[in-house]
């Protein structure tokens, strides 16, 4: 499968928003986007151009699409899940993307990042009801309980601290649609997400444009 290798702080300034890919590090003066506030490439701060119609689109599909770490391919499978749910289709699509099961992980803090908790995910540290589930995608449901294993936990305890100091000192912010017990390394699903849980501002109207042109 084909994955992006170069620098992830570019993918923010393209699309001139963080995208917290490089885990503690986006939440420091550190992060690239807080010095080079425009886009990369050789016109460097030269006078952009607004977006309108099809490029407004476009960026707004990347910018979701790359926040949470996903091919196109990936992506567009996504949306056609939710184009065949009832009701609207970009929040419905907003809703799966907060439910696959490497964003929870991600947003409870017991990983930095999205790449770092698919790893954990693929190399069997985390379960789902008791069951282990190695498939980053893996939604998850209402009533859900995620955490690690027994016999993981020790390894990580290092990263679920760091998780747990950047909730407690308010630089990371927990969703309301989930409780996490960061010393039990437990998180439980109390109601499903929506629009207003993505971590980015998106105007999930126009994903839904874009694809039914």
């Amino acid at each position: 499968m084909s994955r992006y290798t170069e620098a992830k702080c570019r993918l923010c300034r393209r699309e001139m928003t963080k995208l917290y890919l490089k885990g503690a590090k986006c939440y420091t003066d550190k992060c690239p986007l807080e010095k080079r506030k425009f886009p990369p490439g050789k016109p460097g701060r030269g006078r952009q151009k607004a977006l309108i119609g099809y490029n407004l689109q476009l960026r707004e599909k990347q910018k979701v699409k790359r926040h949470y770490g996903m091919t196109e391919k990936q992506f567009f499978l996504f949306f056609q899940r939710a184009n065949r749910m009832g009701g609207v289709t970009g929040e419905n699509l907003i809703q799966l993307l907060e439910r696959r099961l490497d964003n929870v992980v991600f947003k409870s803090g017991f990983a930095t990042s999205r790449n770092q908790a698919r790893q954990l995910i693929r190399h069997g540290f985390v379960q789902v009801n008791g069951r282990k589930v190695n498939i980053p995608s893996f939604l998850v449901k209402k009533e859900d309980i995620v955490e690690y294993r027994e016999g993981k936990k020790e390894k990580i305890t290092d990263l679920a601290e760091e998780g747990k100091n950047l909730v407690n000192s308010s630089v990371k912010t927990l969703p309301t649609w989930f409780s996490v017990d960061h010393d039990e390394m437990k998180v439980k699903i109390v109601e499903l997400p929506g629009i207003k849980d993505i971590s980015i501002p998106v105007e999930e109207h126009l994903i839904v444009e874009l694809y039914s042109k």
